[in-house]
């Protein structure tokens, strides 16, 4: 069951290269000298300037992300070279999420799957779930499985592209809206019917994006 499902939302990602050619010219070895260091020195600092302003875009953002500790285990930088179930398992805060993904077996697919966004439920959004819906939910694998599908999409989603409707593993869809550092996903899309928000965003790992919510999203695949 979980192969069959998985299986639909896997795509091989593409990887291509880009070949650089350097040429130079000129006959006075002087002039092309102070002529290269000058043109070096520019392109390092435009490099340079390019860099900090996608670090600066590409950061992670939201209130939540106040407590991802600042470096080692579980940090930003430790987490981006990490698959996502790793990284995962590395952040105390999603630790009822990883508990669901490895009952229902999902690991190593999560893991080895290419460019994913996953929607990952903070340990408050299981909380907030009654423990008679819970339970029975974490100890169905079919069910189980449907749900934790529905929280991953294919595909890595920037910011600037995560508002809209997608399709999730679970072919199903999701419907994301807000700009900006906030977002949000209506009641009638989660569990217990409240609207869910992404408490901390665009957290990168070594083959997805992390979207961190506060709430447990609802299938609406039968």
């Amino acid at each position: 069951m979980n192969s069959t499902r998985l299986t639909r939302g896997l795509v091989t990602a593409a990887v291509s290269g880009l070949a650089i050619t350097l040429s130079a010219c000129g006959s006075d070895r002087s002039s092309d000298s102070s002529a290269s260091s000058s043109t070096a020195s520019s392109s390092s600092a435009g490099a340079s300037t390019e860099s900090m302003d996608s670090a600066s875009a590409g950061a992670p953002f939201g209130a939540g992300c106040s407590v991802v500790p600042a470096d080692g285990p579980g940090s930003f930088t430790a987490m981006a070279e990490q698959p996502v179930g790793t990284a995962a398992s590395s952040n105390p805060a999603l630790s009822t999420l990883v508990q669901a993904v490895t009952t229902a077996n999902l690991g190593d697919a999560l893991n080895t799957t290419p460019e994913l966004t996953v929607l990952a439920p903070a340990n408050p959004a299981f909380e907030a779930v009654p423990p008679d819906t819970l339970q029975p939910l974490l100890a169905d694998n079919a069910q189980l499985t449907s749900l934790l599908l529905h929280h991953v999409i294919q595909g890595r989603l920037t910011p600037d592209r995560l508002a809209g409707t997608h399709t999730t593993l679970n072919n199903d869809q999701v419907t994301i809206e807000g700009s900006g550092d906030g977002f949000t996903i209506a009641g009638e899309g989660t569990v217990v019917g409240a609207a869910a928000s992404v408490i901390c965003g665009n957290v990168r790992t070594a083959n997805a994006t992390v979207y961190v919510i506060d709430q447990v999203l609802k299938p609406t695949a039968p």
